[in-house]
């Protein structure tokens, strides 16, 4: 991991890093109504950040988090992207205290806190929370049918498919792009796509940058997020240290990772950036290249630095057509909840007690129902509530099972 490849190997295995994590995590800033370049910029700065403090031992890129995708869209919504931001910084300081407890007791209380029942269910509400959005962009919604949007979203979708499942080598890392390409030029013939703005865009632009607005509103919703994205980081590391035959929880240790990850989503959300996370498709990536050089990820992120800077190039971000996201959402979203499923598989929580089948059952429907609590400065809901039911619920169940008041034994048996 310590060994720098030579640069004729080093571009092109930066490039095919950024391009696995490139089509998912500028989704987010476009979801989310924000210039790309910006997060881009910080995504590359916060993976720097992220290395340096891990001392280069962890092969990890940092880009856009789903997981923040549905309540920042809450906030935004009713009180403007600024919100979101103090929000996104409380993130950031959450790692950081999450990174001193961890220094003292260990990551064994995230477990108990968050057992496997409640992440997977978690998980798959975060993408249950967002289908809507999904057939909404897509023209697949009962409030705006229409039959050119939809084509164009179901013609990406299934190029993404395709390239998913018939593809091999570098196009089969980058799927999404391959989709994202292909449905802008279906939009295009269905005269859905303009070019005006990328004709008019200079070379050279500076990204944008936004200005937080306290709002306590927004840091309630958005810290329920902060501890999905703990244990997902944590999952991603376990399997990356499999991978290459390291254990990154104790060198250069979990307490560093948190730091690294923190100080990243604070800076993100001063100058108006989104939160990050770690990737499963670099993980991925890694799992194919068999390449562990984590020069190569710092590659990936001064490129994605210096792409932030060319005005055209995110200009033509800005321009892919709402149907091509949503076609791509679509999938995405639903490989989420998937993703969320197969943690309760892999996990093999047992339904049959009726502790798990209570802590799924009640996260998957308040997290997808669209039920609410109003606590007065917030309103709860969709997979901030999720969480923090699960949460509640959980540790319930832990004093419940303290005093022999929980059978743990199946149902079935009589």
């Amino acid at each position: 991991m310590d060994t720098v490849p030579p640069l004729s190997l080093l571009l092109p295995l930066s490039l095919q890093h950024l391009f696995a994590m490139f089509g998912a995590t500028i989704l987010v800033p476009v979801l989310l109504g924000i210039d790309p370049a910006t997060v881009l910029l910080f995504n590359g700065i916060g993976t720097l950040i992220f290395l340096t403090l891990c001392q280069w031992k962890v092969p990890a890129y940092l880009g856009s988090s789903f997981a923040y995708l549905s309540p920042s869209l809450m906030i935004i919504g009713a009180y403007g992207y600024g919100a979101a931001l103090s929000g996104y910084i409380a993130s950031g300081i959450f790692f950081l205290l999450a990174a001193l407890i961890i220094f003292r007791f260990g990551t064994g209380w995230v477990r108990v806190i968050l057992p496997d029942a409640v992440m997977g269910s978690i998980v798959a509400v975060i993408g249950l929370d967002l289908a809507p959005t999904a057939a909404r962009l897509s023209g697949l919604s009962v409030d705006n049918p229409d039959i050119h949007v939809a084509g164009i979203a179901l013609f990406t979708l299934f190029v993404t498919i395709l390239s998913m499942t018939i593809f091999r080598g570098i196009f089969r890392v980058i799927p999404i792009l391959i989709g994202i390409f292909s449905g802008c030029i279906m939009a295009a013939a269905l005269g859905h796509f303009s070019s005006n703005l990328i004709m008019q865009a200079p070379w050279l632009a500076v990204p944008t940058l936004y200005a937080p607005v306290w709002s306590l509103h927004a840091i309630i919703i958005i810290i329920p997020a902060s501890v999905v994205t703990l244990v997902e980081l944590i999952g991603h590391l376990q399997v990356t240290g499999n991978i290459i035959h390291k254990d990154l929880f104790k060198d250069p240790g979990m307490g560093r990772m948190l730091i690294g990850k923190g100080i990243s989503c604070v800076l993100s959300g001063i100058f108006g950036s989104t939160p990050n996370t770690t990737y499963s498709e670099n993980i991925g990536v890694l799992a194919i290249t068999r390449v562990y050089s984590t020069a190569v990820f710092g590659g990936a992120a001064v490129i994605a630095i210096l792409i932030s800077f060319c005005g055209k190039f995110t200009a033509a971000i800005r321009c892919i057509p709402e149907p091509v996201i949503g076609g791509i959402s679509l999938l995405l979203f639903g490989v989420i909840a998937a993703s969320g499923v197969r943690m309760l598989i892999e996990s093999k929580i047992d339904l049959s007690q009726s502790k798990n089948l209570i802590l799924v059952s009640v996260i998957l429907i308040i997290g997808s129902s669209g039920a609410m609590i109003d606590l007065g400065p917030a309103d709860l809901k969709g997979m901030s509530l999720a969480t923090v039911v699960g949460i509640g619920l959980n540790l319930i169940f832990i004093v419940f099972s303290r005093f022999g008041g929980i059978r743990e034994e199946s149902e079935d048996a009589q």
